[in-house]
């Protein structure tokens, strides 16, 4: 039986892998900016949507969807929101998040 990374295409995959990349890395940033106060508010709210879309994505692009192009395409904007705002803080975790999140932008765009 051939493993569902053989049936998918490069772009696909790579969209997959950027997908769980930026989950984990958002994951860990909004976990990290709970209790830090006001100013840290939209990056958690941000880092919580990204790990809503990107999970959804790449469930969508492994499965086949019809609909994984338009959520590939939701998905980059949510990212490249993401980016923005992690890189206005100076904390390691949402520095962390940034090149996780520019790359599944990158590739959800080349997918979508």
């Amino acid at each position: 039986m051939a493993q569902i990374n053989e049936l998918l295409d490069d772009s696909t995959r790579e969209c997959i892998d950027n997908c769980h990349e930026a989950v984990k890395a958002c994951a860990h940033c909004a976990d990290e900016c709970i209790g830090k106060g006001e100013e840290m508010e939209e990056c958690l709210r941000l880092c919580r949507d990204v790990v809503t879309v990107a999970s959804t994505c790449a469930q969508l692009c492994a499965s086949g969807s019809q609909f994984n192009s338009d959520i590939a395409e939701t998905c980059a904007d949510v990212c490249e929101a993401c980016a923005d705002e992690c890189e206005q803080h100076d904390h390691d975790h949402c520095q962390a998040c940034v090149e996780p999140l520019r790359e599944c932008a990158e590739s959800c765009r080349s997918m979508a």
